[in-house]
């Protein structure tokens, strides 16, 4: 896997926690560097540490799935990411919450790195070593996170379905990619 494609991976990856982060600066009345700080290091860890698990996962399921890695692969990311795209078009009653929660962070962190988990066991299945996207995955997703919850402070709702939207076709791109490769590159 090129240093490309992990940097477009983790991008994909991230900005479901991005969106959230932009949600959650909405909801802090008074915004402080220790709340985006607390935020973005949830998401950044969790994100670090789901595609490790994931890749866990599929390490001890590759020698059974080895001859259709590249099409769980591709069911996974597409599976992920038409989720993220439908669930960009669905329409949640607003709920007040307290994104500082530890709590409510917590389960959020969950929530925006299952997908990461997927990812691993991808990776898992392709035999890639996962620390290096894994490392790069959390740093991303700390630093947009970071940003989305000041870009949610200042600006509000303008971009959440949107970044979900491209974080969805993304994720289906890069499937579609490792399909392709497998199937009309290798023999």
């Amino acid at each position: 896997m090129t240093w490309w494609s992990i940097l477009v991976l983790a991008v994909g990856l991230a900005l479901d926690a991005f969106a959230v982060s932009v949600s959650s600066g909405i909801a802090i009345r008074q915004m402080r560097l220790r709340h985006a700080m607390l935020i973005a290091i949830f998401f950044g860890v969790f994100q670090a540490i789901m595609p490790i698990l994931g890749w866990a996962c599929g390490f001890f399921t590759r020698g059974f799935l080895g001859k259709y890695d590249h099409f769980i692969a591709f069911g996974l990311l597409t599976f992920i990411g038409g989720k993220m795209i439908v669930d960009a078009f669905r329409h949640e009653e607003e709920k007040t919450f307290n994104p500082l929660d530890i709590y409510v962070l917590f389960a959020l962190a969950v929530a925006t790195s299952i997908d990461a988990f997927a990812v691993g066991i991808t990776l898992s299945l392709l035999d890639i070593h996962i620390i290096t996207p894994a490392c790069i995955i959390g740093l991303i997703t700390f630093v947009l996170s970071l940003a989305g919850v000041y870009i949610g402070d200042f600006f509000g709702h303008l971009f959440e379905n949107k970044l979900e939207i491209a974080g969805g076709l993304i994720l289906i791109g890069i499937g579609t990619k490792i399909l392709i490769q497998h199937v009309f590159f290798h023999p």
